[in-house]
């Protein structure tokens, strides 16, 4: 079978999206090691993972999103800000919609160069050992350093992702220090198994979790970086939940190919 697939990536976090608004047959045809071939970076198309682009009675449409290891996952970020992108530029939207994720239901908008997603509000944030662990659309663990550009990412990483506490279900590692007007972030990702250029669900984590001493309840608004470039999340924090969460940066179309399966 050929298909048709198109190449993005979210500040470097990069996704295969495929278009199947009038192709009900392939999401049952894409199996998880079909999935987990074209996301192989030596003997298939290589990516973060794979999006399908697929119709919604509710919404302009879903959004389907795998891991590189082919199995379906939760809310990606900047997957969905990719999938933004790639519906306006198929002509399925305009520079506003709503679609559907794992989590729920969101809202986007494609503004020039950036696309803007409304992520799920965050009702709680806790403590483990002195870092903090909270789910932003996937589970996030979010660990402060001074510095972390020569951090042995991988090492650390296991250490937290493999523990008796998370091995079995998985969680996101994300390492975070602080600048005086943003914060650096490196993220370890569940499903890829390794670090990622960027994770727009780890940066709204990181984001939060730097704001947390902040007593203020209006709007706030932090700015990443990432290995991949750079993002912004703002939100609103009232009565302990955080809402109104805006995940922002570029999405942008690589390239288009086919392939044989």
């Amino acid at each position: 079978m050929d298909i048709q697939f198109y190449k993005y990536h979210g500040t470097g976090n990069d996704f295969i999206m495929i278009d199947g608004m009038n192709n009900h047959e392939i999401e049952d045809y894409l199996d998880q090691a079909k999935i987990s071939h074209l996301c192989h970076r030596r003997f298939g198309i290589g990516a973060d993972g794979l999006i399908i682009l697929t119709p919604d009675q509710n919404s302009d449409f879903n959004m389907i999103y795998y891991n590189s290891d082919g199995r379906i996952s939760s809310m990606c970020g900047n997957g969905s800000r990719c999938t933004v992108r790639f519906a306006h530029q198929l002509g399925y939207i305009g520079d506003v919609c709503r679609f559907k994720a794992i989590d729920g239901m969101h809202e986007g908008k494609v503004i020039e160069d950036n696309v803007s997603v409304l992520m799920s509000d965050v009702q709680s944030v806790d403590e483990d050992a002195g870092d903090f662990v909270l789910d932003t659309g996937s589970p996030h663990y979010i660990k402060f350093l001074d510095k972390i550009d020569e951090l042995e990412i991988i090492k650390e990483a296991h250490k937290i992702r493999y523990s008796d506490t998370y091995k079995k279900e998985g969680i996101n590692v994300n390492f975070v220090s602080k600048n005086d007007s943003y914060i650096n972030v490196r993220t370890y990702e569940r499903g890829v198994e390794d670090e990622t250029y960027s994770c727009g669900t780890g940066v709204v984590a990181s984001a939060i979790a730097c704001r947390l001493g902040d007593s203020n309840t209006i709007h706030n608004a932090v700015d990443i970086h990432t290995k991949g470039g750079q993002l912004k999340v703002s939100f609103e924090k009232i009565d302990g939940t955080y809402r109104n969460i805006w995940l922002t940066g570029p999405a942008t179309r690589v390239f288009v190919g086919k392939i044989e399966i």
